[in-house]
């Protein structure tokens, strides 16, 4: 047992491991005073957050990855030295000295010296235009380097590496809009030590639909070019031309110090440690990835941390111990989740394995069960990992699987889930992996100390602080809890607003509010957030129709909702005009065509029968729209959580099977709902026969031409979780199916969460299908008319957002880069045409 009183603590490291370290020091002894802390870092910033490293490329700052600014150590009396490593550690002395001089005794050191980027001994490593990717300063040069020109050209870059680092590294690429951006990867897989070949193959086809090329089985011989790169020769006889590398093959653990001073060090790297995570020298400890413990050197900022609750709490007197962690992990890779479990190969020979793929839309995964189909043993997920941490808890803790196994990643096909969900897990199971919170330690929170909100957990447990992949399990266990105390629990919007939407858009449309000025001061606090805001902008504009970007609405809306464009990857955005029901005369076709060419743009047929323009300036924005309305363009609302679009067959026009006029009812229906705002967007299809050529049965709400009339479903998905839509009513007439579908989709809009697709509001709705019938087509509660009033109110007060912008100076003035923009180019500037306009060019 360790003693602790009047001792001095030096820390060699500030990164996130160290940064814990003293965190967890400092809530255990609680203002005692027990410990002096000092803490030596080599880089000049206090410590930051390297997991979302790659965030700094797409907009975040330095300021928002700090983990605690310096301020933070002064009030907690740690004394801190920056841009100072410690060169030199005195065993016999007890003391350490860093490079400026500064010579510190120690009662207990704690070496945090993390790992640094591991560079293969290739030829050509040293040119300019090489680099790694591990600091914030290595990232400055990445960004300060890719701001030259190719002779008037953005460079082309690639990443040696195909691991969890190096398609992080690969995002920042496509982020600092590179011509080209290139993964060249030893193995012959992407993520081998993660995912297994089927699982890289749909990941692969994922990224390189982003713009990335994959160069696979890619042993590299010598990086070429003069002082810069200008290629890389393969040892195949291939070579690729690049202008930039960025190098991330792996981690060597940081052990030099430990070495120089005699400790004990593993062959291949790492600091040995007991499982006290001692040294070799007991007054010595080593935690992160300079650690070798059990055998092996822990890569994860989990158990990291773990690692530094059991050395804090050594030093407090409380014997602890590390124990060998699970390495399962949950990644979003450019946008693609990716999770892997437990034992993801099945190494295991008494096992079977079921696999669901979809390489349409992306998504393969894989669980790997015991023989006799009771226990999940691992799994991978690529495309879709929402039901990763239940999956990862019930693998650790042995809970019995479903009769079909297959449920787990397919969905409880039964309607109810057979089982408790979280609440069926053992309270030792691990919620928050990254702060070691367990299911117990949550239930305690609410029930012994009357934590009820995420909020409150968060500041109480930390759990959901880390990587935020936890917070739907926590929302999950918190509402069980509440549930099985009688409490009633309200799904409350935020800090801001203690109403759920449902209520808040019922106060808003008795009181009036047409302002978010007004809805914040009636009934809210504060001066709202990032949930309240386009949550609040969604509530006006389904009740009032009116422009979102007037009065003060623009501010609270949606960054793409506040361009009416979606932002692009390389800065350009979107131009997507209405086109109802899929059906364009050879006039618009032209018009495109000519827009298109004039600007510079890249057009893509979509799956909803429209027309994608992309790589337009948001300086262009207003004058590409005048040119599509002056011949009929309306905006097709693909920047909002409104309806998209209506697909539909030929119907009986054209087609020898159709009973309907499919393509004339899509038109009505398309453009009786656009500009519809609702908590997500809306996707329609109509069908002229069964053969369901407009797949309307994975929308939103679809229709099906019988011979009697038509069928209506709704509450379908086609996203990364597909569901098929239900049946609401068959054999309707046209008028009746506009008025059910008007009823539906009001009553949707008025009872459904934020951000809700109406699959997920369905499959939350108490009695489900049932009472959904029952309040849309029997009138239960004796709404219909009410619905019915309030929809045509929508209908009868459109407007096309991008017509209003065309013509109303003001809120032209918007879509400029500056504010002193004008509209004349000054010839003096030289404009350098993006990655996405230089493709767009070449493609036209």
């Amino acid at each position: 047992m360790v003693e602790h009183t009047n001792k001095h603590v030096v820390v060699i490291g500030n990164g996130m491991v160290g940064y814990k370290f003293c965190e967890k020091l400092v809530a255990k002894q609680k203002d005692q005073g027990r410990f002096t802390v000092t803490v030596f870092g080599e880089e000049p910033r206090s410590a930051y957050d390297r997991v979302h490293l790659s965030a700094y490329f797409s907009g975040k700052t330095a300021d928002d990855l700090t983990l605690a600014p310096v301020e933070w150590y002064a009030e907690n009396n740690i004394n801190l030295y920056l841009t100072d490593p410690v060169v030199d550690i005195d065993r016999e002395r007890k003391e350490v000295r860093s490079h400026h001089g500064v010579v510190v005794p120690y009662d207990y050191l704690i070496l945090a010296t993390g790992s640094g980027a591991f560079v293969p001994p290739v030829a050509g490593v040293e040119k300019d235009g090489v680099f790694v990717y591990r600091t914030i300063e290595d990232l400055e040069l990445i960004q300060s380097y890719a701001g030259k020109s190719r002779n008037g050209h953005a460079l082309r870059g690639a990443v040696l590496g195909g691991g969890l680092l190096g398609l992080e590294a690969a995002k920042a690429l496509l982020d600092l809009g590179l011509e080209e951006a290139h993964v060249v990867e030893f193995a012959p897989r992407l993520m081998p030590r993660q995912i297994d070949d089927a699982g890289s193959g749909v990941l692969q086809q994922q990224l390189e639909s982003l713009g990335l090329t994959i160069h696979l089985s890619k042993n590299t011989q010598e990086i070429t070019g003069g002082d810069c790169i200008t290629g890389m020769q393969f040892t195949d006889g291939s070579h690729l031309e690049v202008d930039m590398l960025v190098i991330s093959a792996g981690i060597r653990p940081r052990d030099e110090l430990a070495k120089a001073a005699g400790l004990n060090t593993h062959p291949r790297g790492g600091i040995v440690v007991d499982n006290a995570l001692q040294t070799s020298d007991p007054s010595i400890f080593a935690i992160g990835e300079c650690a070798v413990a059990h055998h092996m050197i822990y890569g994860l900022v989990a158990p990291g941390y773990d690692m530094a609750e059991v050395v804090a709490s050594q030093l407090m007197g409380v014997p602890k111990e590390f124990k060998p962690f699970d390495m399962s992990t949950k990644l979003k890779l450019i946008g693609t989740d990716v999770g892997s479990f437990g034992d993801p190969f099945a190494s295991e020979s008494d096992h079977r394995t079921i696999v669901y793929e979809n390489k349409a839309k992306g998504v393969y995964k894989r669980i790997n069960v015991s023989a006799d189909g009771k226990y999940l043993l691992g799994g991978i997920l690529v495309g879709d990992a929402e039901q990763y941490n239940m999956l990862l808890q019930t693998c650790k803790n042995k809970t019995i699987l479903p009769p079909d196994p297959e449920d787990v990643i397919l969905g409880f096909r039964g309607g109810e889930e057979s089982g408790a969900g979280v609440t069926s897990l053992p309270d030792d199971a691990l919620i928050c992996s990254c702060e070691a919170i367990t299911k117990g330690m949550i239930c305690h929170e609410i029930n012994e100390n009357g934590h009820t909100t995420v909020d409150a957990l968060k500041k109480a447990t930390k759990a959901c602080t880390g990587c935020g992949g936890c917070t739907p399990m926590v929302k999950d266990l918190l509402q069980s809890v509440l549930k099985e105390k009688g409490v009633y629990v309200r799904n409350v919007l935020c800090e801001h607003f203690d109403y759920t939407r449902q209520e808040l858009l019922d106060m808003v449309k008795m009181n009036g509010a047409k302002t978010y000025t007004d809805v914040l001061n009636t009934f809210g606090r504060g001066d709202g957030c990032e949930i309240c805001k386009p949550a609040v902008a969604s509530i006006l504009s389904s009740l009032w129709n009116e422009n979102i970007l007037t009065k003060d609405r623009a501010p609270i809306q949606d960054s793409n909702d506040r361009f009416l464009a979606n932002i692009q990857r390389g800065g350009t955005y979107s131009v997507v005009p209405r086109v109802a029901g899929g059906e364009i005369t050879p006039e618009k076709l032209i018009v495109l065509g000519q827009v298109a060419q004039k600007y510079g743009l890249y057009t893509k047929i979509t799956g909803g029968q429209r027309i994608d323009l992309f790589g337009a300036h948001v300086g262009d924005l207003p004058k590409i729209w005048e040119e599509l309305i002056a011949v009929g363009f309306e905006s097709g609302h693909a920047y909002g959580k409104s309806l998209r679009t209506v697909k539909s067959c030929v119907g009986t026009t054209w087609c020898r099977f159709g009973v309907q006029d499919s393509v004339t009812f899509a038109i009505e229906l398309e453009n009786r709902y656009k500009g519809l705002r609702s908590p997500h967007k809306l996707k329609s299809g109509v069908s002229g026969c069964t053969r369901e050529c407009a797949e309307a049965q994975s929308k939103d709400f679809g229709i099906i031409a019988t011979e009697k009339g038509w069928n209506v479903y709704v509450c379908g998905n086609g996203g990364a979780k597909p569901q098929h839509a239900q049946l609401l009513a068959s054999d309707v007439d046209k008028e009746t199916c506009v008025k059910l579908l008007d009823r539906f989709l009001m009553f949707y809009i008025k009872t459904a969460d934020p951000l809700a697709r109406t699959a997920a509001w369905l499959n939350k709705m108490e009695g489900g299908m049932t009472y959904l019938k029952a309040i849309v087509v029997d009138d239960i509660l004796g709404i219909a008319a009410d619905l019915e009033r309030e929809m045509q109110l929508i209908v009868d007060t459109y407007a096309c957002e991008w017509k209003e912008v065309v013509e109303n100076p003001e809120l032209r003035k918007r879509f400029t880069h500056f504010v002193n923009a004008v509209e004349v180019k000054d010839p003096t500037v030289e404009y350098v045409p993006m990655r996405d306009q230089i493709r767009a060019k070449d493609w036209v």
